[in-house]
């Protein structure tokens, strides 16, 4: 059997969730975390390693509520983003507060992820029907005859809002082959009353409308993407401008730049399942009560690990 490693962002600070860190806030009935209901799903679709992306100043709470309870059920590694991981010649500037983005955080992982990975936020649900799609594609063989091979859960934009307030997705777009074209980082996406999609300018004309796909950070990669994460920070670096402390290096960015080159094609593997997360404090309350409808549903038993 192929190995297949996911790999689980965990280190956002979660400014928006007012407060405290989200992605340890229990959500099952046993204390139960979103993290634990991904790491179920990927390990029932076939993945059979787990590596954490966290901060080092999260570290022991992090193996006290989840990594001690995950480290008994599938292999388990954990590697640490910071604002001053940075290549030699470069330093942070001391305004600047935050890590580098999800790029940075997944080129973390080079050097302890050496087989093909899929890629989530530590802060949302997914559903079983992403994580099944995304280890097989990453399992097949000869799909692509680009440098780099990638596939990505394409979600439906209505099943991915918030109704506490606008989020952030990668708006895509799908040619007919079911592949990407284009994906265009999106904030303040949100449902208007007559069923229509609002959202901030997002430097396109494109029309973005409820059944539009979008990425939610679920990506597919190949070992050798981290080498081209690696030349690619160092780029992003070289072109911040002297005084700018809030620029990113950005998965859906990164892709979209090889999409357009020619070097990687993008697989969009549609998912009809409905995601939900923390984006707000006010959204824990509505996962709570949807993690209790999937047990009594049986998608979950109510005890997950037994």
């Amino acid at each position: 059997m192929k190995n297949t490693t996911l790999v689980i962002m965990a280190a956002g600070i979660g400014s928006r969730f007012g407060g405290g860190i989200k992605q340890l806030e229990p959500m099952g009935p046993n204390g139960e975390i979103i993290m634990d209901y991904s790491i179920y799903d990927a390990k029932e679709a076939g993945f059979n390693k787990v590596v954490c992306i966290i901060r080092k100043d999260i570290e022991e709470d992090f193996r006290e509520i989840i990594g001690k309870r995950i480290e008994k059920v599938i292999d388990v590694e954990y590697v640490f983003q910071s604002l001053d991981d940075l290549p030699e010649g470069f330093k942070a500037p001391a305004e600047r507060k935050k890590p580098w983005g999800t790029g940075q955080a997944v080129l973390c992982c080079k050097g302890v992820v050496n087989e093909p990975f899929a890629v989530i936020n530590a802060d949302d649900y997914y559903g079983k029907e992403a994580f099944k799609k995304v280890h097989d594609y990453l399992v097949g063989e000869g799909k692509s005859d680009k440098k780099y091979d990638m596939c990505m859960a394409g979600f439906i934009l209505k099943n991915t809002l918030s109704e506490n307030g606008g989020v952030t997705r990668g708006v895509c777009v799908v040619d007919e082959n079911d592949y990407l074209a284009k994906v265009v980082e999106t904030g303040g996406l949100c449902m208007t009353e007559d069923g229509k999609i609002a959202h901030e300018d997002n430097g396109t004309d494109m029309e973005i409308t409820p059944e539009q796909h979008v990425s939610m950070n679920m990506w597919g990669f190949t070992p050798d993407f981290l080498d081209e994460l690696e030349v690619g920070f160092k780029e992003f670096l070289q072109e911040i401008p002297e005084g700018e402390v809030k620029r990113e290096y950005l998965l859906p960015s990164i892709v979209d730049q090889l999409i357009q080159s020619g070097d990687a094609s993008v697989k969009v593997l549609e998912t009809k399942d409905k995601w939900f997360g923390v984006t707000y404090k006010e959204d824990k309350e509505s996962v709570v009560l949807s993690f209790k409808k999937l047990i009594a549903d049986g998608v979950y038993p109510e005890n997950l690990w037994g």
